[in-house]
């Protein structure tokens, strides 16, 4: 076997084990113990970070940041990857912003001079743009960690309507939309699923009192699953073709529409009555795109809405 290929092979094999020995490598390798220390010096030159420990009982192992083996990218893919990296710069804050950043770096730093020429002329052609917002949300990590992992947390979380206060949640996951993190999550407050803007969580830690979490395996990225309407009212509105196209540019709403073969549409699905004030402010932006037809309370909201704005303006 060619140098160059065993050192790639035994790199993907020292990132896929937890612990070896020497011994062990070099009679999966067929080669000398003396070819795998050296062969294991020159993978930690190049920035796999192995540790080393003595004893009958020691051996090597992978330090937990583990160094992935190369990929080979064709050229239109390490652009797509490249510009996938370089749209999120426009989050104030991400689950994993220090490493996208040396990802990029690296991956645009290690692509020949040409490919680098070729996206630098594509920088000033193509974005992704994301509204920039001023809150951060310093609480990804661990939130996504939690998701992950199962594990309940202790947050403390400031709403619109309520100033802050701790409560334990078990979160499910976090997406971004229109510029904002969310994070769907069990709350053990009020004993449902809730959706928790990012940046009002103040502080996030793993949780002390003794909470047990619950099995959420089969809930996924979707909160069709984990919407759960408090005292609900039923929500029912008939959308022309642009009304169904700006719900669709609203993540939160998609789960609820029903879109027809002519592009129109309808809502017909219950929501929690304490949104009402919400659903108000949004119907009235959809202007004539819309026709509400229920409920009652909601009609009520945005004429008195409507009331507040022109007197304002007279």
């Amino acid at each position: 076997m060619l140098k160059s290929k065993r050192l790639m092979e035994l790199m993907m094999t020292v990132n896929r084990k937890k612990r070896f020995k020497v011994q062990e490598l070099a009679d999966e390798f067929k080669v000398s113990k003396r070819t795998i220390l050296r062969d294991l010096q020159e993978l930690s030159e190049l920035g796999v970070p192995l540790y080393s420990e003595v004893g009958p009982h020691g051996g090597y192992q992978v330090l937990r940041e583990r160094v992935l083996p190369p990929i080979a990218f064709t050229e239109e893919e390490a652009v797509a990857m490249f510009f996938a990296v370089h749209a999120l710069r426009h989050y104030s804050s991400l689950p994993f912003e220090a490493e996208s950043v040396s990802a990029l770096n690296k991956f645009y730093l290690h692509m020949p001079g040409d490919v680098r020429d070729r996206i630098d002329s594509m920088k000033n052609r193509v974005d992704f743009v994301t509204p920039t917002r001023r809150g951060d949300a310093p609480c990804l990590g661990i939130l996504l960690e939690a998701a992950v992992h199962q594990k309940v947390l202790t947050v403390e979380y400031e709403s619109k309507e309520e100033a802050a206060r701790c409560r334990e949640i078990q979160p499910v996951c976090i997406y971004a939309n229109n510029g904002f993190w969310y994070c769907t999550a069990y709350c053990f407050l009020r004993k449902g699923f809730r959706v928790f803007r990012c940046d009002r969580i103040r502080e996030a830690v793993y949780d002390t009192s003794g909470t047990d979490p619950i099995d959420l395996g089969d809930i996924r990225l979707s909160r069709q699953h984990a919407a759960e309407p408090r005292d609900p009212v039923r929500l029912r509105a008939e959308l022309s073709r642009s009304g169904v196209q700006r719900c669709e540019a609203e993540l939160w709403l998609v789960p609820m529409l029903h879109v027809r073969e002519d592009g129109s549409g309808a809502i017909d699905k219950d929501v929690s009555r304490s949104d009402i004030p919400f659903f108000a402010e949004f119907f009235i932006g959809l202007g004539n795109e819309t026709i509400l037809e229920g409920p009652m309370e909601l009609k009520e909201a945005i004429r008195r809405r409507l009331s507040d704005l022109l007197a304002r303006y007279q």
